[in-house]
């Protein structure tokens, strides 16, 4: 005897293979993406690459059908010979460096026409230059930095028409560095679609101001954009859901906004709060939604956790009121071996490690890391001093000609980007802004640099300190 189970599958397969079928869930696929607030694309697979300078690339009627095909994270330096008369030197493993491009074809929806869209790169190694059809988007020289650019002027949109967009990577000049960069392409890439009225880019800051063991209140700072070129009104409605999933607490606000940015704050009280502790990663999420005229515009949810830390000078570190000592490893971003582009497999095994052996903190040496890798010490419980930069204006001894190119323009840049990236990862509990730094600090000129760094990061997040390693303050009488 048939079940109904048994019946149903039968139908269902029967749907399936039907043409009527098919045209249907185009049908529901269409209105999903019309009627989707935000839209994130995975854009990882089906590039096309070329290890070496080619002229014209950026352009879109370019020849690439010779190019390699992969997808990224992809870091082709690690792919090559291992030389010691490749310029990196010891640093960089005696790997080679120069000129990587990458292209990528791609088609867009006419339901995404009407879209704010964006491209967003977790890193590109390094000095990377992107264009989206022939159109020159700019130029990022830090290639530990993520970054994005918005590409709606200059897209097609529908069946037959084709986009491409065109990354030149550029680590010719070396030593780039004293450790090892990678090259290429070698984080995640997506395309975020949004409307006129969305989120900012990192807009939304959770703290948590006040904690007990009876209730916690929730900062949600929300800073949005009006880019419709008119008045409207909107409600920010914020839920916040426990580790299990469960909404246990939601609050709205009303506004008229203006044709332009605007900032809004929300304080949420939870009852018997869990706790993100080493022991016990209790992560809680924020959803936060833009609502006019009855509907949802833009939606987006926020992983935090619920802790107070403090430092203190006679006995040091506090989480949640308990004094812990800290147990430091310094990790590079790459994965030895595998380079650059890290599994995140990888750092799963290497965390399991170094909880084995009584590690509880990791300093990310000497610049910003994937986004993955700070989820993953919010999970596994690790305290991170997050760090910005290896070098400021000064080059180290091997005569690295690195960051220190670009400090000057682009440190207000990248640390403010780091830090909006990163500021909601309960693991982070203090920034670092610079490693062992051979800029003079024993001066009103040098001790501004750190002044300066230190300030932005305190008015972009108030919630952790900032520190430096200095270099032989016994020499430089800094301390």
């Amino acid at each position: 005897m048939r079940t109904a189970t048994t019946l149903n599958t039968n139908f269902y397969y029967f749907m399936k293979k039907s043409p009527f079928f098919i045209f249907l869930m185009l049908i529901s696929v269409m209105v999903s993406a019309q009627t989707k607030p935000r839209t994130v694309i995975n854009f990882d697979a089906d590039w096309k690459f070329m290890q070496n300078d080619a002229p014209g690339a950026e352009q879109l009627t370019f020849d690439d059908t010779k190019w390699r095909q992969l997808n990224v994270p992809h870091d082709w330096s690690i792919e090559g010979a291992y030389n010691k008369a490749n310029p990196t030197g010891r640093g960089g493993g005696y790997l080679p460096a120069g000129i990587g491009w990458y292209r990528k074809n791609f088609t867009l929806n006419e339901t995404l026409a009407n879209k704010k869209i964006t491209v967003e790169f977790d890193g590109v190694m390094a000095n990377s230059e992107v264009w989206i059809n022939g159109f020159y988007l700019g130029k990022r020289p830090y290639g530990y930095i993520s970054f994005g650019y918005e590409l709606t002027k200059h897209l097609k949109f529908g069946k037959g028409t084709t986009n491409v967009i065109a990354v030149k990577a550029d680590n010719t000049v070396q030593p780039a560095s004293r450790y090892y960069t990678g090259a290429g392409i070698y984080r995640h890439v997506r395309l975020v679609a949004t409307n006129d009225i969305h989120l900012e880019k990192w807009g939304v800051y959770i703290t948590t101001p006040n904690v007990t063991a009876q209730k916690a209140t929730v900062k949600v700072q929300t800073a949005l954009i009006n880019e419709t070129g008119k008045a409207a009104q909107i409600t920010i409605q914020t839920a916040i859901l426990n580790p299990e999933g469960k909404v246990v607490k939601s609050t709205e606000h009303k506004q008229n906004i203006s044709a332009k940015n605007h900032s809004i704050s929300q304080e949420i009280e939870i009852s018997n709060p869990m706790l993100w502790s080493l022991e016990q990663t209790a992560m809680y999420k924020a959803q936060v939604k833009i609502i006019a005229a009855g509907k949802v515009i833009d939606e987006q949810v926020n992983d935090f956790g619920i802790r107070t830390i403090r430092f203190e000078a006679a006995t040091g570190f506090w989480l949640n009121d308990k004094n812990l000592k800290m147990k430091g490893v310094c990790l590079h971003h790459d994965g030895g071996a595998v380079g650059a582009a890290v599994p995140l497999s990888v750092w799963k095994q290497r965390f399991k490690l170094l909880k084995e052996v009584g590690v509880n903190a990791i300093r990310t040496a000497h610049n910003p890391v994937a986004p993955e890798f700070l989820d993953l010490c919010d999970q596994m419980g690790f305290l991170v001093m997050d760090e910005t930069f290896d070098t400021w204006t000064a080059a180290k001894n091997n005569g690295e000609m690195g960051y220190n190119r670009f400090f000057t323009e682009w440190w207000e840049r990248d640390t403010r980007d780091m830090v909006l990236r990163d500021r909601n990862h309960p693991s982070i509990v203090i920034y670092s802004v610079g490693n062992e730094i051979h800029d003079n600090l024993n001066s009103p000129e040098g001790f501004k640099k750190y002044k300066d760094q230190q300030d932005l990061i305190h008015q972009l997040d108030p919630s952790r300190p900032v520190t430096m390693a200095l270099f032989r303050p016994a020499l430089s009488k800094v301390y």
